[in-house]
């Protein structure tokens, strides 16, 4: 009896033991899970959730049955929050970091983990750039470590200036974004890229602002209103996007709003009617029509997130394309996927391309341009009967675009 009771309480321990921990990948979260940036950092966490279950864990995991495991941690938006929460995140033994929400957050990580990993070899860390667009990031800045899964703001104001460029109803352009690194980078993106496609458009307004701290946009919409755009672009998200994008419609200007992110978080309803045609938004993303496998991967996240949507669907792409690179490696080891990782490429979601460019680790993949609409809508945003539908599409986009990155790989 005593051997019986002895031998169960063995396979308890065994059930329990670190051993057993091991079989999942921890991925680190970090990002806005309070403060005024929260509700987009909870809908990124909650899809990094659903995608580490149905798209890796569901399908038997990788490398013979390990899973992913996201484990959250708020940086509350901050760049310096976020390096006490990276510490934490390396401290507690996890050596894969998903950010995305903020350029200057993004920034800063990239920096701590090249550090730690010059500093601990044995022990690197790799850095999954899911949604941070400042071209630095994977031209001057870039390092081995660090892997965008979207289109740097560069990229994306190519596709959009191609738009602009071919309506000739466009003659002045207002350009207005936050006051940071990624608000900065759109605002010399559509210099640059309007000048040389477009030179007898004026720009009447280009201008930043504090971000996440304005609470009244009205008097920057009265400026675009006076300068006589005919059309706005901005890099704007989260509670700033609805913001500025409220108070433009209030002041009934009837022009297009060309932008990054003004969809989902409450953004989408905010506009409703008002914002039919006029909503203008380039992403990676084709919601509608969507695939079916999208259909069906939105469906279930609604299902268990009613109030929310899948605002950043390239999250789906980044742990899809990380289960695939350990398996190409045969290995969870940092190094090994990173190196892995160069060159591959493989179908997302949508049923399109994504490639992970060896010079600098930007993905390269099809850009769509957006508009705001309730016609033909199968995928809603904010529960709100409007959504996005594909206006055009750029394939590869960026791919012609040069980098200034001068990587330098560990030996």
């Amino acid at each position: 009896m005593f051997r019986n009771v002895f031998a169960l309480l063995i396979a308890v321990f065994l059930i329990a033991s670190p051993a057993q921990a091991a079989e999942s990948i921890r991925i680190a979260f970090i990002d806005p899970l309070s403060g005024p940036f929260a509700r987009s950092g909870i809908a990124g966490l909650r899809t990094f959730e659903l995608a580490a279950e149905l798209m890796v864990n569901d399908k038997g995991g990788v490398l013979d049955g390990k899973t992913f495991e996201i484990v959250s941690y708020d940086n509350q938006g901050s760049p310096k929050e976020s390096l006490i929460q990276l510490k934490r995140a390396i401290d507690a033994g996890i050596r894969y970091i998903a950010q995305g929400a903020s350029s200057s957050v993004a920034n800063a990580i990239t920096e701590a983990v090249d550090k730690h990993n010059r500093r601990n070899p044995d022990r690197p860390v790799l850095f999954l750039n899911y949604s941070a667009n400042d071209p630095a990031l994977t031209n001057e800045k870039c390092n081995f470590w660090h892997f965008r899964f979207d289109a740097h703001a560069d990229m994306k104001m190519d596709a959009i200036t191609d738009v602009i460029a071919a309506d000739n109803a466009i003659k002045k352009v207002y350009v207005i974004g936050q006051d940071y690194s990624f608000g900065k980078a759109v605002a010399a993106a559509a210099v640059k890229f309007l000048g040389q496609k477009r030179p007898d458009i004026e720009i009447v307004g280009n201008e930043l602002h504090p971000i996440g701290k304005v609470k009244d946009f009205s008097p920057y919409a009265t400026k675009i209103a006076a300068s006589g755009a005919d059309a706005v672009i901005t890099g704007n998200w989260g509670v700033d996007m609805v913001g500025l994008g409220k108070a433009i419609i209030d002041t009934g200007l009837d022009i297009p709003i060309i932008t990054y992110y003004a969809a989902h978080d409450g953004i989408t309803a905010t506009f409703g009617e008002k914002g039919l045609d006029r909503i203008r938004v380039v992403h990676e993303g084709a919601f509608n029509p969507p695939s079916p496998a999208f259909a069906a991967f939105n469906d279930a996240f609604k299902a268990a997130n009613p109030e929310m949507d899948i605002n950043q669907p390239r999250i789906i792409g980044v742990l899809q394309f990380l289960a695939l690179a350990m398996e190409k490696a045969g290995t969870d080891a940092p190094k090994d996927v990173a190196l892995a990782m160069e060159g591959l490429e493989m179908t997302n979601i949508y049923g399109r391309k994504l490639y992970m460019r060896p010079a600098d680790h930007q993905i390269i993949q099809d850009i769509n341009v957006l508009t705001h609409t309730n016609r033909g809508i199968e995928v809603d945003a904010d529960n709100s009967g409007y959504g996005l539908m594909i206006k055009s599409t750029v394939p590869a986009a960026g791919e012609g675009l040069p980098t200034s990155c001068d990587m330098k790989r560990p030996g």
